[in-house]
């Protein structure tokens, strides 16, 4: 396949679609890089193994996977043009995108009341690890939640139609991406010990 060939509005869908693959895989890299440490770090003497990752957690993690099933569904209806149920199925993932990162934050604070720190005299490394994965989870979800509100803004306008679909289709790939992100971190953290 050429990619030098097609018309100016071809090649810039893939160069769009080329730029976000290229973050996605920056950012697997970092969080292999990350996981990889937390593996290497489970070595150590003061790791502890019997931590039960918060209740929270597991909750947030139903509602990411609920929150892509409504992207999907949405991106689905204005492949159809049913713009109206589009626009509702992006408000309800803008919702459960929300109530994720509430979720998380609840399950901080489950971690904080059980006497678990990021730092200080009474955290541990493998606490550490968590609050960050997490955190920077949090952090690349908030960039999600500003792309699915330029997605919803552009769908309001009426930019999506079928077969002229590239923000949504963008915006629901990192979404996507992200949530398979978060479900592999929960299950590698409460397998990992």
């Amino acid at each position: 396949m050429d990619l030098t060939q097609g018309t100016a509005e071809e090649k810039n869908r893939r160069a769009k679609k080329m730029m976000l693959w290229f973050g996605i895989v920056s950012l697997i890299m970092g969080f292999a890089g990350w996981t990889s440490a937390y593996i290497v770090s489970s070595k150590r003497e003061d790791w502890i193994s019997d931590l039960e990752l918060p209740q929270a957690f597991f909750i947030s993690t139903a509602i990411i996977i609920l929150s892509s099933i409504t992207y999907f569904v949405a991106k689905k209806a204005v492949g159809r043009n049913d713009q109206k149920l589009g626009t509702i199925f992006l408000l309800i993932t803008l919702a459960l995108g929300i109530l994720f990162i509430v979720f998380q934050f609840k399950g901080f604070s489950q971690m904080l009341e059980n006497g678990y720190y990021f730092t200080g005299p009474t955290s541990n490394i493998k606490m550490s690890y968590v609050f960050l994965i997490a955190a920077v989870h949090i952090a690349h979800l908030v960039a999600g939640l500003i792309s699915l509100l330029v997605v919803m803004v552009q769908q309001l306008r009426g930019k999506y139609m079928p077969g002229d679909m590239l923000g949504m289709e963008l915006g629901a790939t990192f979404w996507h991406f992200l949530d398979f992100l978060w479900v592999y971190l929960i299950l590698f953290m409460y397998f990992v010990k």
